[in-house]
């Protein structure tokens, strides 16, 4: 079978030309952004993350009622605990205080914690990640004889103990899960930098005369964060979750009426039979804002690696 080919008369419309590649030139975070635009989980994610923070930093004007408030203390009663009303639409807790204002300070106080325990985690491992990809040998054999030391133990248990040591409070959930992360951090950027020194860029760049420091924070660093910031977002779903678990074994510190989420999940196991609604609320807010960061964190890995992402 023959394939025969006819030449364009004066009159025949032109073959389409393949139009400029749209991608062409785009930097990798503009790249990703584009990406996530067009990605359901990253939206779902994003709009949670977003209500989350709003909720949080506009609590004093969301809220009905301040935190540590106890306005329906007087129709509290043994074997009874108002449910939602016009006046409380969520119902009262035990000690009479307004279960959705407490829920709505609780979420500041969770992104208090999980905010500064993530940087904390994130500034240790970038100090010990860079300390290893860029010196190597015997410094990067003994940072990392240190961290699987520290990621031998499992960070649940690594935190509490850490937390006890310190004493009961805020301050102290925020050191322990900070340093329960900062292994993680330091192995990521440490593979990260490792794989980044063998690029022919860094062979140029020091043929060129540039010092083993120019290279390395210049070049080598920035093009190893990536992976690092994608791993920080879905830290912070682990953070939240790890503070609210440390606040329920009553590291956390506070009072019963404290209004984080942890908390309220301690206070309500005594009152499941009754309303078990004080510690479903908890739950649920503790889960939803834990799935927000992790759909976004995973729709950003997809959207920054290049064996996965698509056009």
């Amino acid at each position: 079978m023959t394939t025969e080919t006819h030449a364009l008369g004066p009159h025949d419309p032109l073959p389409a030309r393949p139009g400029p590649d749209p991608e062409a030139g785009a930097s990798i975070w503009r790249l990703a952004a584009r990406r996530l635009r067009r990605n359901p989980g990253a939206l779902v994610g994003a709009t949670i993350i977003v209500l989350f923070v709003l909720v949080a930093l506009l609590a004093p004007v969301l809220a009905p009622y301040d935190g540590q408030a106890l306005p329906g203390r007087a129709q509290i009663r043994p074997t009874y605990i108002p449910g939602p009303s016009a006046d409380h639409l969520l119902g009262l807790d035990r000690f009479g205080g307004d279960l959705l204002s407490k829920l709505i300070w609780g979420a500041r106080a969770s992104l208090t914690i999980g905010v500064l325990s993530t940087l904390l985690g994130l500034a240790g491992g970038l100090l010990l990640g860079v300390l290893a990809g860029a010196f190597g040998g015997w410094v990067d054999m003994a940072t990392m004889r240190l961290v699987d030391l520290v990621l031998s133990v499992p960070s649940l248990l690594l935190a509490v103990s850490i937390a006890a040591v310190i004493g009961q409070s805020p301050r102290a959930v925020v050191i322990a899960i900070g340093a329960v992360q900062v292994p993680v951090f330091a192995r990521l950027l440490r593979g990260t930098m490792l794989a980044q020194r063998g690029q022919e860029y860094v062979l140029a760049a020091r043929s060129l005369g540039l010092t083993r420091r120019t290279v390395t924070m210049s070049h080598v660093l920035p093009n190893s964060l990536g992976p690092v910031i994608v791993q920080a977002t879905l830290m912070l779903a682990t953070a939240v979750i790890e503070a609210a678990a440390l606040s329920f074994l009553g590291l956390g510190g506070g009072s019963p009426t404290t209004a984080e989420w942890g908390r309220m999940l301690t206070v309500a196991q005594n009152e499941l039979e009754v309303a078990p609604r004080l510690a479903l609320w908890p739950g649920a807010c503790i889960a939803v804002t834990a799935l927000g960061f992790t759909l976004f964190g995973e729709a950003l890995r997809e959207a920054l690696d290049p064996k996965t992402r698509t056009r």
